[in-house]
């Protein structure tokens, strides 16, 4: 399984930016896709997924600002940004989950087998 970031970059704060996430290769009949994300002096946090009927789940911290979306047909997953602010600064990566149910909260580290490099975000104030 391979997946390709891109789409980040610098912008100021209040700004927008759309992440892309191409993947190939066989997770599962049915499989799960989020986003994470390892920020300057943070851990590696969970900011949102999408399983395989659609339903999606987001980090406290994202909520109402971030969309996640996939478009099955392109095997391309996204993260619509917006109103960033400068905690959002961070290495974004893309991850993929055999398990396809995941629920409707923020994605869960352990639950996420198969990883991109990651796209730098990088938000100035």
């Amino acid at each position: 399984v391979q997946l390709v970031e891109s789409g980040g970059g610098s912008v100021q704060a209040g700004g927008s930016l759309r992440l892309s996430c191409v993947f190939s290769g066989y997770v599962g009949n049915g499989y799960s896709m989020g986003w994470f994300r390892h920020g300057p002096g943070k851990d590696l946090e969970g900011v949102a997924q999408i399983n395989d009927i659609g339903e999606s789940g987001y980090a406290d911290a994202v909520k109402g600002r971030f969309i996640i979306s996939e478009d099955k047909a392109k095997n391309t997953l996204y993260l619509q940004m917006n109103s960033l602010e400068p905690e959002d600064t961070a290495m974004y990566y893309c991850a993929a989950s055999r398990y396809d149910r995941l629920g409707t909260g923020p994605p869960g580290i352990a639950y996420y087998a198969y990883w991109g490099k990651g796209t730098q975000v990088t938000v100035s104030s």
